[in-house]
């Protein structure tokens, strides 16, 4: 324990030690008489833990609750206890710890999904928890060897399948390590023994030759005027897992450890980006680089947000890589998102933005995974979304590229830029065409065909495609395109109705405009048109908030000019005979939708939807609603449009107007068009006796292939 202490003090000065003192203390009582497999007593693993969290620089509080991690769960003291003792917060660490491992399953497959939901949730809430998770694993994995050996192999492949990825996605290079290589050793013991000797083979043999290295550089780099101390140009070997799975690329397959040039390195930290550059030069004047042996992290971070510039070179026949970096990449390297927590004694301290950058994948993840209730598949989307394995593909000039495992051509063209996935038509793949949805393998030469006269993406892309990045863009140019269209449409309606209104030159000027953003909380005008041109704002709405007269004016006639009374149209208002009556236009009533009367001036009574949007305006005048009725049996028909939305093919508007005629509905006009997102659109314009009918119709088109939607369609919008 003290040496515990001592190392916090180290790293924190600040750290409250009386705090770690008193868990520790209260840890000793709660596990008193309780001893591990190895015979060690059970307190023991709690400060194990809590001094890999001190290695992390955690603060004070996760250290104390790192050492009652297993109090709640394993001894008689509840977790209320621990609250009373140490407060909400070292409580609430303690409590997600406790709850990470407690649930009852029905599978391995639901015991694995459940799990990772937890630790979601938990990270989601607070990181620290799974930190201490992540430290209660590993050193589980140190002292594993007095357990059996089915024990030791479930153990060691649920950390590879969901710790190390997790560790590495945290960008915790310290703790991904560690939990990769005493799994490996366990999973693969005579690989792991080859690789291990091989290592210390090659530092045996190169020590004098890492040492004239390190004293070279240290000279040329200064001289340079690159400032770097000493103990800053440090040798390094690979651990043996990541040459491991170096090995299974198809790229060093059959080669031997031999071909993996950079089992051990050197690696140099500098002030800032502009140094890791100049002394990437220093290093190239000093030593011929191997051709495809360079990787640039700083401008391409890895997923984790890791940032390094690596290189390898040919120094006296050997080849070496070298690492160049800043020491606050250095400090995320190695800590990851540890690096970012930082706790005020006694309270929460502020989270930076790049914390928050990188949990923000994890939102992401739980967004898109909250409503998955089978274990199968969610298992299989998380393993694609967080836990994959990654392919390294080539560009043309022999970049490499990293991307998950699964992933098509579309996902590098948006990885290389987003124009280049925009402007995409087809693509090569080691100089053979193939098609979009072509799985990638490591190895790969991928070119992207592109066009300066494509329309876009296509909506089939998100089929296939994997990588969130390229999901997120696709999805964002149709927002994009349908915002456009609908700022056109809903300029376009506007001024329409004020031609009609005879108000045109007097309304439509740039101070009205923004007098009515303003009103209608609109930041700009193209807001204004596009909410317009979607529905979100009515034209009775628009005409008002820009100065123009309130209903009747504005208020829309009805579809054909001639008045209806109840009887003739089958309404009546409620204990009122021989009423003037018309259909609005914004909403087309039919007979059994639920209606309203609006009493105009000098127009009778307009009939509208109740779920009609102009209501909203006129509710402002309640006292000139009136309820309205259908007759039991009415008479007459009803114009109604229709919008059709689906893949456009070849007889798609025959299939509609099939369906349509099935129905024995009678079609007044049709308008078709294709759309910049390759959607097909018809516009249809039927005669309906009521709203069973329109219901029917609605089904029978809904059920066509290839159908995406259909609806009835208002003057305002849907």
């Amino acid at each position: 324990m003290q040496r515990l202490l001592e190392r916090v003090r180290e790293v924190q000065p600040q750290a409250d030690l009386d705090l770690l003192k008193r868990a520790y203390a209260f840890a000793v009582r709660a596990h008193q008489g309780q001893f591990r497999r190895s015979g060690e007593p059970y307190v023991m693993h709690s400060v194990a833990v809590a001094h890999i969290l001190a290695d992390l620089r955690m603060d004070a509080t996760t250290v104390a609750a790192a050492l009652l991690h297993d109090v709640p769960e394993d001894t008689p003291q509840s977790l209320e206890e621990v609250r009373r003792e140490f407060g909400d917060e070292i409580a609430t660490l303690v409590d997600g710890v406790t709850k990470l491992g407690k649930i009852q399953w029905r599978s391995q497959e639901e015991k694995q999904a459940e799990n990772l939901r937890k630790m979601f949730l938990a990270m989601a809430s607070d990181v620290r928890i799974i930190l201490i998770k992540l430290a209660d694993r590993l050193h589980n994995l140190r002292t594993i060897d007095v357990m059996p050996p089915e024990h030791q192999r479930r153990k060691a492949r649920e950390t590879l399948e969901i710790y190390a990825p997790l560790a590495k996605r945290l960008g915790i290079g310290q703790l991904q390590n560690e939990l990769e290589d005493r799994a490996f050793a366990i999973l693969e013991p005579e690989a792991y023994r080859e690789i291990m000797e091989s290592v210390r083979e090659a530092q045996a043999q190169q020590e004098e030759v890492l040492r004239t290295i390190q004293e070279e550089l240290y000279r040329e780099l200064n001289r340079a005027g690159i400032r770097v101390e000493r103990q800053h140009i440090t040798a390094r070997p690979k651990h043996a897992y990541s040459i491991y799975r170096k090995m299974q690329r198809p790229a060093y397959q059959g080669q031997g450890i031999a071909r993996i040039y950079d089992r051990l390195g050197v690696r140099v930290i500098v002030d800032d980006v502009k140094d890791c550059y100049a002394a990437l030069g220093v290093v190239h004047s000093l030593w011929r680089p191997i051709p495809g042996e360079f990787d640039d992290y700083i401008a391409n971070p890895k997923p984790s947000g890791y940032q390094s510039l690596h290189t390898t070179v040919i120094y006296r026949g050997v080849p070496l890589e070298i690492q160049i970096r800043t020491h606050r990449m250095h400090q995320e390297a190695e800590y990851g998102i540890a690096a970012h927590w930082r706790y005020k004694e006694g309270k929460a301290g502020a989270r930076d933005r790049a914390f928050e950058e990188k949990l923000s994948w994890l939102r992401q993840l739980l967004e898109w995974h909250q409503e998955m209730q089978d274990a199968q598949e969610f298992m299989r989307s998380v393993k694609l979304d967080l836990f994959r394995n990654e392919v390294f593909v080539f560009t043309p000039k022999g970049d490499v590229v990293d991307l998950p495992s699964g992933a098509t051509p579309v996902d590098f063209a948006y990885r290389i830029h987003t124009d280049v996935g925009h402007r995409c038509v087809g693509a090569k793949v080691n100089g053979r065409l193939v098609p979009l949805s072509y799985r990638l393998h490591s190895g790969d030469i991928v070119e992207i065909l592109t066009s300066k006269t494509s329309t876009g993406p296509s909506r089939d892309w998100l089929e296939f495609v994997v990588t969130s990045n390229a999901r997120t863009k696709i999805r964002q140019w149709f927002r994009k395109q349908q915002r456009e269209e609908n700022v056109a449409r809903g300029k376009e309606m506007l001024e329409r109705e004020l031609r009609r209104l005879g108000l045109l030159s007097t309304l439509l000027r740039a101070d009205r405009v923004k007098e009515a953003c303003e009103k209608l909380q609109m930041a700009t005008e193209e807001d204004l048109y596009a909410a317009l041109g979607n529905g979100d704002l009515t034209l009775l709405q628009v005409v008002h908030a820009l100065g123009g007269p309130p209903a009747p004016a504005s208020e829309p006639a009805a579809p054909q000019a001639q008045p209806a009374t109840s009887p003739a149209r089958g309404l009546r208002v409620r204990g009122v005979d021989n009423v003037l009556m018309t259909l609005a236009r914004c909403c087309m009533p039919l007979p059994g939708d639920d209606v309203v009367g609006y009493i105009t001036r000098g127009r009778g009574v307009t009939i509208h939807r109740r779920d009609c949007r102009n209501l909203d305006y006129l509710r402002q005048h309640g006292e000139r609603l009136l309820e309205v009725e259908w007759e039991p049996s009415p008479e007459g028909s009803y114009p109604v449009e229709i919008q059709v939305e689906a893949l456009d093919r070849v007889g798609l508007l025959k299939d509609v107007l099939s369906a349509v005629a099935d129905t024995r509905t009678n079609v007044l006009s049709v308008n078709a068009h294709v759309r910049r997102d390759k959607v097909g659109v018809i516009h249809l314009t039927v005669d309906i006796r009521n709203v069973g009918q329109l219901t029917a119709v609605l089904q029978r088109i809904g059920k066509l292939p290839d159908v995406y939607r259909v609806e009835r369609l208002t003057a305002g919008g849907r």
